[in-house]
C-alpha cells in the first residue's frame, strides 16, 4: 500500500499489513445505517487499542508517516541547538524544555515559529517520536504534501477516499503539521486547512505546528486560533521572516535611493514656465509633508518624466530611514509576481505575498493605469482588493499615474479618489526632465 514519506513522495512498499482490518491505516469506516450518528465517519481501528500487541510499535511508526525523521529524539539533541549565537541558544533551550514536557503530557497545542534551519521540525519530530514510544498514535505531515495528498484522493486510482483521509487527519489523536503557511495557497487549500485546525481547536486535540512565517501573516481565522493562549503555547526560535524571498521583494533599489532625494529634486524644471514651476514646487511640498507624516493617500498625476518617480522614491527613502516597511512596485511587476505565486514551483505562497503588500507601512504603486484597459479581469480584481483594503484601513499609499483616465465614478478605485478627507491628488504639469537639451540634474 502507498504511504507518504517525510518528504511528501509516495513510496510503494510490498509489505503485508499487520492489521487486516484497517491495513495499518489505523482507521476504519463504520458500516452503519444512514441515520446513525457515526454514518460517514471513520473510527480508530481496534488494533490501536491492543496495548499488548508486539507489532503495535511497528504499526504506530508506519502510521506516524515519519519516515527518516524517526531518528530524531530528545536524547540525541543538544539542548542549546546548533547555533553559536547566545540568544539563539537560549531560545532553543527554552523550546527544547517545553517540547520535552509536551511530549510526556500532550495537552493543547504547541507552535514552533522561526526561520528555516532554526530547529522547528527537529523538535516537532522529537515530540512525535516520543509519543510513539509511549504507545500513542501520531500523524506527522508536511503541509504542502498534505494538500497534494488530499487532492490525489479525488482520482479513481486512489487507495483511500478523500473523506476517509480527511477524517483521519482531522481526528488523529496527535497531529503534527509541519510548515503551515509555506504552501502555495488557493481558496480551497485555505478552507481545508482551516477546517482541520478549527475542528481540532474546538475539540482541544493535541496538535504541534511549525511555522516559517509570523503568525500575523497567516489567514486571520488561523490567527484567532493560534492566538488563544489558554490552549496554545508558542515557542519562538529566532525572528520569523527576517530573510528569504520576501525580505527584498518590493525594495527600492540603492541606485534610485542615491539619486532621487528631496535635495536633488529641481523645481526649476526643464525650461519650465512659471505655472509649470509652481506645480513642481507644490508637488515637492506635498511630498515632503507626506514623507514626514504619511497619512492617507497621495496621488501624483502627470506626463512621463515630470518628476513623479523622483518624488515617490524620495518619500520612500525618508520612511525607510525611519525603519518603516516600505514596498515599492511598478504595477506590472507586482501583478506578474503575484501570478507567479500560483505556480506549484513557487517557494512563497500567494497569500503571504498579497498580505505583505496589503499591510505594508507604506505602499508605493508606480505607473498605475486607472483605465485598466490592458489588464485582465483577475488583475483588476486583485488591484481592487488591494486598494479597497488599504482605503478602508486608512493605510498610507502613494500612487503615480499619467492621469485618472475616463470619468468612472462607479469604479471602486476611482470613486475613492474623490474622498478629499483621505486622498490628495496632485497634478504635475512640467516638461520631461529627460528631454534632450537638459543640461543639469535629471529628474524622472
Amino acid at each position: 500500500m502507498a504511504y507518504l514519506d517525510s518528504q511528501g513522495s509516495e513510496e510503494e512498499e510490498q509489505v503485508t499489513p499487520a492489521c487486516l482490518v484497517c491495513g495499518d491505516f489505523g482507521w476504519v469506516r463504520v458500516e452503519v445505517p444512514i441515520n446513525h450518528p457515526y454514518f460517514g465517519k471513520v473510527m480508530s481501528c481496534e488494533c490501536q487499542q491492543r496495548e499488548d500487541d508486539p507489532s503495535r510499535q511497528a504499526r504506530l511508526k508506519r502510521y506516524s508517516n515519519m519516515g527518516p525523521l524517526t531518528r530524531l529524539n530528545f536524547q540525541a539533541t543538544r539542548p542549546e541547538g546548533r547555533s553559536t549565537d547566545p540568544d539563539d541558544q537560549d531560545a532553543f533551550r527554552k523550546s527544547y524544555e517545553r517540547a520535552a514536557a509536551f511530549a510526556e503530557d500532550p495537552r493543547g497545542w504547541l507552535v514552533f515559529s522561526g526561520p528555516s534551519g532554526s530547529g522547528k521540525t527537529h523538535l516537532a519530530a522529537a515530540i512525535a517520536n516520543r509519543v510513539v514510544e509511549r504507545g500513542q498514535p501520531v500523524f506527522f505531515v508536511f503541509v504542502p504534501d498534505l494538500l497534494d495528498h488530499l487532492r490525489s484522493t479525488f482520482t479513481p486510482s486512489s487507495e483511500i477516499s478523500y473523506d476517509q483521509f480527511f477524517e483521519q487527519v482531522r481526528n488523529t489523536p496527535f497531529l503534527v503539521l509541519d510548515d503551515l503557511g509555506g504552501h502555495s495557497s488557493t481558496p480551497w487549500a485555505q478552507e481545508k486547512l482551516y477546517q482541520i485546525l478549527n475542528h481540532r481547536y474546538t475539540a482541544q486535540m493535541p496538535t504541534v505546528i511549525t511555522l516559517s512565517l509570523a503568525v500575523d501573516e497567516l489567514d486571520s481565522r488561523w490567527q484567532t486560533r493560534l492566538g488563544d493562549t489558554e490552549l496554545v503555547t508558542t515557542c519562538a526560535l529566532g525572528i520569523t521572516g527576517a530573510s528569504g524571498p520576501l525580505s527584498e521583494w518590493g525594495m527600492v533599489g540603492q541606485e534610485l535611493r542615491r539619486r532621487m532625494t528631496f535635495e536633488s529634486f529641481d523645481v526649476q524644471g526643464n525650461r519650465a514656465n512659471y505655472p509649470q514651476k509652481q506645480s513642481l514646487e507644490i508637488a515637492l511640498q506635498y511630498a515632503v509633508n507626506f514623507a514626514r507624516d504619511p497619512e492617507g493617500w497621495l496621488v501624483f498625476l502627470g506626463p512621463t518624466g515630470c518628476g513623479k518617480t523622483h518624488l515617490s522614491v524620495a518619500i520612500a527613502n525618508e520612511r525607510l530611514k525611519l525603519g518603516q516597511d516600505v514596498r515599492y512596485f511598478l504595477v506590472a511587476d507586482l501583478l506578474d509576481r503575484l501570478r507567479d505565486a500560483f505556480s506549484p514551483a513557487s517557494t512563497v505562497s500567494y497569500y503571504r505575498l498579497f498580505e505583505q503588500v496589503r499591510n505594508a507601512d507604506l505602499l508605493v504603486l508606480r505607473d498605475f493605469d486607472f483605465d485598466m484597459q490592458h489588464v485582465t479581469a483577475w488583475a483588476r480584481e486583485k488591484l481592487n482588493q488591494l486598494l479597497v483594503h488599504r482605503y478602508d484601513a486608512r493605510l498610507p499609499t502613494l500612487i503615480t499615474a499619467v492621469d485618472v483616465g475616463e470619468e468612472k465614478r462607479t469604479d471602486p478605485i476611482i470613486s475613492r479618489l474623490q474622498d478629499s478627507s483621505l486622498v490628495s491628488v496632485i497634478p504635475i504639469d512640467a516638461p520631461d526632465y529627460r528631454h534632450q537639451g537638459r543640461d543639469r540634474r535629471a529628474n524622472s
